[in-house]
């Protein structure tokens, strides 16, 4: 037993000699034990700084997968939300666009604008006003629909004037009336003021016309 144990001192004794003495050698110089010690440390650092580059690249790689499932998690679910309310999104469309109809239907053209200010004035007529102005403004050009204001007065006795007011109103057109102002003129007989507008439909060509306008005005803006 204490021939193993002073074997083993005399080895450990050795290697540890071999490392003294190092300081300032070239390690070409240095003994068996130190040098495969060096050499095997480098080839450590070496393994070490190339896998450190590689697992790099790859830790990115999978952070920008891992990004790249979550977005595709969540543009799937949107989807899915979205077809799950497709049939309700045809439905509301289909609502819309009806209403839409249902208000073109209330613009007259152009060429019926003239039928138009005909009924206006029919419903005055037939209730016993007379007119004293009847003055189409200027028109008013929109992005689909142009407005035309009308300057009226009326005189005629209360209930007449109402009855006129409540055809305006149930005329198949869009027609409203605004800046109404009511005055007395003698017993029974009122004077009836106020503007009417009334709307219509453009046409292909006004329609180009205004976004033609609106997208010169756009670029002047722009500049």
């Amino acid at each position: 037993m204490m021939s193993i144990q002073r074997g083993t001192s005399l080895n450990w004794q050795l290697v540890a000699s071999q490392f003294q003495g190092l300081q300032g050698r070239h390690p070409g110089t240095w003994p068996i034990i130190p040098r495969l010690f060096c050499a095997l440390g480098v080839s450590l650092m070496v393994i070490m700084a190339g896998g450190w580059l590689v697992w790099t690249a790859q830790w990115e790689e999978l952070a920008s997968g891992q990004a790249e499932e979550v977005r595709q998690k969540q543009d799937f679910t949107g989807k899915v939300r979205q077809s799950v309310h497709l049939d309700i999104l045809r439905q509301q469309k289909a609502q819309v666009q009806s209403q839409v109809e249902k208000l073109e239907q209330q613009l007259p053209s152009k060429s019926e604008m003239d039928a138009l200010l005909s009924e206006i004035n029919q419903a005055g007529i037939s209730r016993g006003l007379q007119f004293e102005l009847f003055k189409p403004g200027q028109v008013k050009l929109h992005d689909f629909y142009a407005e035309l204001p009308i300057e009226i007065k009326l005189t005629g006795n209360y209930h007449a004037l109402a009855g006129f007011t409540s055809d305006i109103a149930n005329l198949q057109r869009i027609v409203t009336i605004d800046r109404i102002a009511i005055t007395q003129l003698r017993e029974g007989i009122q004077n009836f003021e106020g503007v009417i507008h009334t709307f219509r439909y453009l046409d292909k060509d006004e329609v180009a016309s205004q976004k033609k306008m609106a997208e010169d005005s756009k670029k002047r803006g722009s500049k």
